[in-house]
């Protein structure tokens, strides 16, 4: 397996992205994004990536922020978030998009994307703008959205990994979120798993200190092998 920094510029906004691939093999082969937490790119997404690129993908760990000022008061976070999200998300993830369909390595015909936190809403956004993606897997992502999926619109099939006790993604948002897809008519799934909070996939979300997200090792081996299927299902064996 090889694994590379990768660097591409959404306007002219430079991003650091991280590559994997398995270099023994010569013919393209689908591609995948991976969208990271809103603590930036870091080891848990380039680790998600290498797993990928074992599994036979080619996986890019994009990098959603560049280089940033982080904001001293919550206010001022949650300023800067709304700003992002309405204005930067889907710029700097359609870049990503780009950035990994240059690979020589990528069949540009068969791409998906999988997200945690920050980055499950942010392949859930993609999917909503009718991004040319096979598939979407949020782990524990956000699903609420300003611009709700419309009829027709949403190309890629959608999975969901979401815990049971995450208290900031209620059961009430699910069912919105379920009722959502339905009515665009999306090919979707919800998986829900009992006794998982936030983060529950992410080895590190312990150390973070805050009520409400832990890690959850049985929750994050069983969402790992549902996306491992599901990602068999839209690409094929």
């Amino acid at each position: 397996m090889k694994t590379q920094n990768l660097e591409y510029r959404e306007n002219e906004k430079l991003l650091r992205g991280f590559l994997a691939w398995d270099d023994s093999r010569s013919e393209p082969r689908p591609g995948i994004l991976v969208f990271h937490e809103n603590t930036g790119l870091t080891e848990h997404e380039k680790q998600r990536a290498s797993r990928l690129a074992e599994l036979g993908y080619v996986a890019l760990a994009c990098d959603m922020f560049g280089e940033r000022v982080v904001p001293a008061t919550d206010a001022e976070r949650r300023a800067v978030f709304e700003e992002f999200r309405s204005k930067k998300l889907l710029p700097r993830a359609l870049a990503g998009l780009q950035a990994l369909s240059a690979q020589p390595q990528v069949d540009q015909q068969r791409i998906a994307a999988i997200g945690f936190c920050l980055g499950g809403m942010v392949v859930l956004e993609l999917a909503r703008a009718g991004a040319d993606l096979r598939g979407v897997v949020s782990f524990h992502g956000g699903l609420t959205s300003t611009r709700p999926a419309a009829a027709g619109q949403v190309k890629a099939k959608v999975l969901v990994c979401h815990g049971a006790l995450d208290p900031f993604t209620t059961l009430d948002q699910v069912t919105a979120f379920a009722n959502e897809m339905q009515a665009a008519g999306v090919d979707f799934q919800v998986n829900l798993y009992g006794g998982a909070m936030h983060g529950f996939t992410n080895p590190a979300a312990d150390r973070f200190g805050r009520p409400g997200v832990a890690y959850h090792e049985q929750s994050d081996v069983r969402s790992w092998e549902a996306m491992r299927q599901f990602l068999v299902d839209v690409f094929g064996s």
